[in-house]
């Protein structure tokens, strides 16, 4: 049976990532506009560090970092600067569990909090334990950097857990080897290479599984496994309620419904609807402006359309229009996103 592919399509994202990508190139010289181009993030947002964003948004910043940066291995970079401590909650309860296989065994049954474009998965080989990651869903280009970020920031992690580096005895990737990126892996991951695998993977001596670790500690470990819990039943309901609001508004784009008819279409008053739409850290103007700017990108990279057809698809009155909403949304014309 083919494997299910894992999608975020529904999920928002904190702008942890976005501000990190921002602060590594923007040391190599690269201004905050160019990473944040075409992605509808603004400056002021990685500033009040509110707002949350969809995962297209992500894709886009890492996109331009990629464009950006002559690095041959940028998300393994990022990965190694991500540690346990940017998950939060999470991040306390696992360093808290009893054994580094329990903290392992926890972190992967809630993939929402993790932030992963990935299944990811603990697999135990004879005498080889593996970190697994698998069913990737997004933008092929980009699946070398997703692989590295998943996989480099779960090394991190592993150490961070142990309070010591976790010796790696191999890591497979699902994609060929490119040029400069063995070097680059071999001194990231510290391991023996497998490059066009089955799958993407970092492997390690099974008994570190019953390594107690260093922070243990079951009081702490237990009400932050019940705050994970309440998190993670609270965001799968605000996506689960906030996907029908972004379905909703999808199905209309050429004639968006008001916030008005959109609340009675969730049955809710448009002051309720306004109230929790501030509450997710955006609004109906912003989810609008997301999905128009979204499906115009893929239009544009189609090849096919002119952009006065493409206004017109999106509910813009004319060409004009649409060019003054792509400035407002990405400081680039339409023109920048065509393949």
């Amino acid at each position: 049976m083919p494997e299910a592919i894992f999608s975020r399509s529904s999920w928002l994202n904190s702008l942890h990532m976005s501000t990190l990508t921002v602060a590594m190139l923007g040391a190599e010289g690269h201004s905050v506009d160019a990473v944040l181009a075409g992605s509808g993030i603004s400056e002021s947002d990685l500033r009040s560090m509110k707002r949350l964003i969809g995962p297209g948004q992500e894709q886009q910043v890492f996109a331009n970092a990629l464009r950006l940066s002559p690095e041959p291995a940028l998300g393994m970079r990022m990965g190694l600067r991500t540690r346990i401590s940017a998950y939060g909650l999470l991040g306390y309860a696992l360093l808290s569990a009893p054994t580094f296989g329990d903290a392992l065994r926890i972190g992967l049954s809630y993939p929402v909090l993790l932030g992963t474009y990935f299944n990811l998965s603990l697999k135990i080989e004879g005498d080889t334990a593996w970190l697994v990651a698998t069913g990737y869903g997004e933008d092929e280009a980009l699946r070398p950097f997703n692989v590295e970020l998943c996989l480099a920031s779960l090394k991190v992690v592993c150490a961070d857990l142990l309070g010591q580096p976790l010796p790696l005895m191999a890591a497979q990737f699902d994609y060929a080897e490119a040029p400069g990126q063995a070097q680059a892996y071999r001194q990231g991951f510290d391991c023996p290479l497998h490059f066009s695998q089955a799958r993407n993977a970092i492997g390690f001596a099974a008994h570190w599984l019953d390594q107690p670790l260093p922070l243990a500690d079951p009081i702490t470990h237990q009400e932050m496994l019940d705050q994970c819990r309440r998190q993670n039943a609270e965001l799968a309901a605000n996506r689960a309620w906030l996907e029908r609001v972004r379905e909703l508004l999808a199905e209309r784009l050429q004639a968006p419904p008001g916030l008005e008819e959109l609340a009675r279409q969730m049955n809710c008053s448009a002051r309720s609807l306004r109230r929790y739409l501030q509450q997710q850290h955006t609004s109906y103007q912003q989810l609008l402006d997301e999905l128009r700017f979204n499906r115009a990108k893929e239009l544009l990279q189609q090849g096919d359309l002119p952009i006065y057809r493409i206004a017109e698809l999106l509910g813009f009155s004319e060409t004009a229009s649409l060019r003054h909403a792509f400035q407002r949304w990405s400081g680039q014309p339409p023109s920048y996103f065509r393949v």
